[in-house]
């Protein structure tokens, strides 16, 4: 009997990661949960498997600290095959750079950029061993145009753009497939909520419910396309704003983003 295959999402605990586990249960996949410690992520895994008849497996710590990453990593590589990788876990958030710690700043780019790259890099060899395997990563909407009161965020964001969309054609020629989402606005809790309707309709267009959002990003995955964006107007979106001046674009979201500032958590 064959080892059964398993997909690991990262963040998997809230918002779009575990909108993202629900989808890829429903769709008869076995799964590795990976969150912080306290997300409640061992009931969602005891949840999803009594509901769709699934292999799930919880796992709490912290990505940012490399020598735990590297230790839980090959805990489960030496016990689970692994088939499917989605790179889920970030964070950002909105403030004044001048206002913003450098613990913050570090954060952010230890999650968004070299977590990702860690666990991508310590799980290649695990993916290249199927014949079909593959990569989703989720990027942002805010990767294609830098955003004033935002800076960082978006900055690595264009970095996982850039980073897979290399890996894909790197690996090309493998049964490995590497796939780029670039999500809107996402209400995934109340504070994103809050700063999204802060910027009434403009901050409203290209939203998608998360459920949406997973449930295009794993079809789409899936069928190898390597630039995903979900929705029509995300996608309009884009498009329009590739026919503006850099100078233009920069002022127009950056004075859209900064109504955010007041709620974003201190």
């Amino acid at each position: 009997m064959s080892q059964p295959t398993y997909t690991i999402i990262t963040g998997a605990s809230s918002g779009l990661g575990k909108a993202l586990a629900i989808q890829c249960a429903k769709a008869g996949m076995n799964l590795i949960l990976i969150a912080l410690p306290g997300g409640h992520t061992h009931s969602i895994a005891e949840t999803l498997a009594i509901s769709y008849g699934v292999y799930v497996h919880a796992f709490e710590f912290d990505l940012t600290d490399s020598t735990i990453l590297r230790q839980q990593l090959d805990y489960i590589k030496g016990r689970f095959s692994i088939n499917f990788l989605i790179n889920n876990a970030g964070i950002g958030g909105t403030a004044s750079i001048r206002e913003t710690s450098a613990e913050k700043i570090d954060q952010i780019i230890q999650l968004n950029v070299r977590s990702t790259v860690q666990v991508t890099h310590l799980l290649l060899p695990n993916l290249l061993e199927h014949p079909r395997s593959y990569i989703m990563n989720i990027s942002s909407m805010a990767a294609f145009t830098p955003i004033a009161y935002k800076t960082v965020y978006p900055a690595t964001k264009a970095f996982i753009s850039s980073f897979f969309h290399g890996l894909r054609e790197e690996l090309s020629g493998t049964g490995l497939s590497v796939s780029v989402v670039y999500p809107g606005p996402i209400m995934t809790n109340s504070n994103t909520s809050r700063r999204v309707i802060s910027q009434g309709i403009k901050g409203r267009m290209g939203l998608l419910p998360t459920s949406v959002i997973a449930r295009i990003a794993l079809r789409k995955t899936m069928a190898n396309q390597p630039i995903i964006i979900p929705g029509i107007m995300n996608r309009f979106n884009l498009m329009l704003m590739r026919l503006l001046p850099l100078g233009l674009k920069l002022k127009i979201v950056s004075r859209e983003v900064r109504k955010e500032i007041q709620y974003s958590p201190a």
